[in-house]
């Protein structure tokens, strides 16, 4: 597996899936004591699962090697781009 694609299914696997499920179970706690979802918490979880189905596409085309070297390499560094703002904003 080449190094670009390496980096960016642990990157993945590893802090973007945990971070972004952890984000949904919080979603969720709110919901549950508040009974009911109010609008942004809804559009919140449709954002959430959306980059989740995302992400599983990409790791997807990763294990098929379907992905171009180009496109790895964008993905990493919008990847990398993005937990280093979540952990910015923790």
């Amino acid at each position: 597996m080449k190094e670009c694609y390496k980096e960016l299914k642990e990157l993945i696997e590893d802090v973007i899936m945990p971070d972004i499920e952890d984000h949904i179970d919080d979603i969720f706690d709110e919901i549950s004591s508040q009974k009911r979802a109010s609008k942004e918490q809804q559009e919140q979880i449709n954002e959430m699962q959306e980059l989740r189905d995302e992400l599983t596409s990409i790791l997807e085309d990763i294990n098929n090697n379907e992905l171009e070297d180009d496109e790895c390499k964008e993905l990493l560094e919008e990847m990398t781009e993005m937990s280093q703002y979540e952990e910015e904003e923790k």
